[in-house]
């Protein structure tokens, strides 16, 4: 893997084990089977895998999108082939338990093998990923025979699985959802309506696909109080999981998308012959928060996913830096003098430096992350308290930050290219592409910021936030008795002073009544608190690197070297723009909040 398309492995490993310490998990009760060596061996397979079965066929799938023939969806036969060694080599299971078939490893190393897949092909790694999350929601939420029939035939790798939230008419507003559950008699109920932009939503890859649907019952509470949660299967089953006939749910078109176009994403009709059975998951009109266990666990995969193919045009457009010559330098007069490689431009490492601030910045957060999910388990009810807490503040960075600045990092590496960048003879103009949904999908960037500042930060009277801050203290503390941190370590703890402020003049806004007017800026509130925690995890990376330069050999002083001026770029080029964020939301800046519709 060490000259990989898909990851730089010594910075994963820096990321993993100096930075993380996920070794440490290896003392929890559930992992102690496990070492670094089998959670590297997971790795390694993950890697071999994706490279030899999912991006060999990444740019077919673009090139020959999903389409349908009489009423069914056609696929690339690539897409089948690997997910049919995706699953033979385990990773559908790779949370589960043991005694399910599972690997049973932490999310986080689940979330590393992922990100090989989504590096190498977004589009096809979208059908194992969402029917793992419908399978960790019935895992969560649903009763034994649920499970026996419709969650364990996914972690077996039969089945797969959706989330079908968003209609044509409410879109991300859930609470103007119109399909309608009505109870039978059974115990069953009988759906009627549409659900669009169903990722997976119809496809011929396994025996059955398990629509995990939000509807509402007759008679229930108004908007989002009263959205319930069904399984609605695609071929319904007997109590011995045996397929009887299919279901009453109907494709009625397919979404043509600019990119991941290998991931059908449909338009499904449910109940038109009135014969749609769904089963009710957990209690009546508690769908939403169940829902959101799937939809908090993708958010943290589709962070983790667009900063992978942010990553991805980053190396790339390195390689080509270094192979490629043109040009000169400024102060080179003769015109016969051999061209440089375009690394020696001073631009174009500027551009290279930035995009690895970016990314690398965004993959120790979403990693941290995913960290969290596995703290949950601590022994200590203190740990798990506040992992909880920070997974919940640090949902909405992952998704909108990493996507967003993942996607500027893609932006650089088709410049970098020039004129060979915009054709599709070379791969980064399809990492653009297939980034281009993150910052839309699973909750745009801007309903992440409004979750952000109008809840995560403020819950339990700021207590999510203050944690962060605490962590970050400790992080200064600890950079500033180096000398050659101190002056960064000073900066960012007035960074996260300055957060505090602006987060408390926010919310006396807000509880004087002002909420639209402050929540008109949230989206500088995340370029806020998404700038201070990727300059938080930048610092604890050089505190790190400055301490293991001592007795580093001459691969990993360059390597160390490189991470220390990483941080030193993003303290001087883009942890100052939060000063500009803080006075917008601070002051409640109201140019857009008083704009009227007639003036545009």
């Amino acid at each position: 893997m060490s000259s990989s398309p898909l990851i730089d492995r010594r910075h994963l490993d820096f990321m993993l084990y100096e930075l993380l310490r996920v070794d440490s998990l290896t003392g929890y009760a559930r992992y102690a089977e496990h070492s670094r060596e089998t959670f590297d061996a997971a790795i390694e397979l993950a890697h071999q895998l994706a490279v030899s079965k999912f991006l060999p066929h990444n740019r077919k799938s673009d090139l020959h999108e999903p389409h349908m023939v009489d009423g069914k969806v056609e696929l690339i036969p690539e897409i089948g082939e690997g997910l049919r060694a995706f699953n033979e080599a385990g990773f559908m299971a790779v949370l589960a338990d043991y005694d399910d078939g599972g690997m049973q490893l932490p999310f986080v190393i689940g979330a590393v093998c992922d990100c090989m897949f989504s590096a190498a092909n977004p589009s096809t790694v979208a059908y194992p990923a969402l029917a793992r999350g419908a399978a960790n929601l019935l895992e969560a939420y649903g009763d034994e025979q649920q499970k026996r029939l419709y969650m364990k035939p996914i972690v077996d790798g039969r089945y797969y699985g959706t989330m079908c939230l968003s209609e044509p008419q409410a879109g991300s507003s859930l609470a103007d959802i119109k399909t309608v559950a009505e109870p039978q008699a059974d115990g069953s109920y009988r759906l009627s309506g549409a659900k669009m932009w169903i990722s997976a939503g119809d496809h011929e890859l396994g025996e059955n696909i398990v629509h995990l649907v939000l509807a509402k019952i007759p008679g229930g509470p108004a908007g989002v109080r009263g959205i319930s949660l069904f399984i609605v299967p695609r071929w319904r089953v007997d109590d011995d999981g045996v397929r009887t006939q299919r279901n009453d749910v109907r494709l009625a078109g397919l979404n043509h998308k600019m990119g991941q176009r290998g991931s059908v994403n449909t338009f499904l009709k449910f109940g038109e012959a009135g014969d749609c059975h769904g089963y009710l998951v957990g209690e009546p009109h508690q769908g939403l928060s169940y829902m959101f266990h799937m939809m908090n666990e993708e958010r943290i995969g589709v962070g983790l996913g667009a900063v992978q193919q942010g990553s991805m045009a980053y190396l790339y457009s390195l390689q080509y830096a270094r192979e490629r010559h043109q040009g000169r330098h400024p102060d080179q007069k003769d015109p016969g003098s051999a061209p440089v490689a375009l690394i020696e431009h001073a631009d174009v490492r500027r551009m290279l430096l930035q995009q690895k601030c970016w990314v690398e910045g965004a993959q120790a957060l979403g990693f941290y992350t995913a960290l969290l999910v596995d703290q949950g388990r601590d022994p200590d009810e203190t740990v798990r308290n506040e992992s909880h807490l920070l997974l919940d503040l640090l949902t909405p960075i992952i998704k909108a930050w990493g996507s967003d600045y993942s996607l500027k990092a893609n932006e650089l590496a088709i410049q970098i290219l020039g004129g060979y960048g915009y054709t599709r003879e070379y791969p980064v103009e399809q990492c653009y592409r297939d980034n281009r949904i993150n910052p839309i999908h699973e909750g745009t960037n801007g309903i992440q910021a409004l979750d952000l500042l109008g809840r995560k930060a403020m819950m339990h009277n700021g207590a999510a936030l203050k944690l962060l801050l605490r962590e970050i203290g400790l992080t200064c503390a600890d950079a500033g008795s180096l000398p050659e941190l101190s002056a960064l370590a000073a900066q960012l703890q007035a960074g996260a002073k300055l957060a505090g402020e602006t987060t408390l003049a926010v919310g006396r806004r807000m509880a004087a009544g002002e909420v639209r007017l402050a929540l008109a800026n949230a989206g500088h509130y995340m370029t806020l608190l998404g700038h201070l925690t990727i300059a938080w995890l930048w610092l604890r990376q050089a505190a790190i690197a400055q301490r293991a330069l001592a007795g580093a050999n001459a691969a990993d002083t360059a390597f160390y070297l490189g991470k220390l001026q990483a941080c030193r770029f993003f303290f001087a080029t883009e942890l100052p723009q939060i000063e500009l964020a803080a006075r917008l939301v601070g002051e409640a800046e109201p140019s857009a909040y008083e704009m009227r519709a007639e003036w545009f």
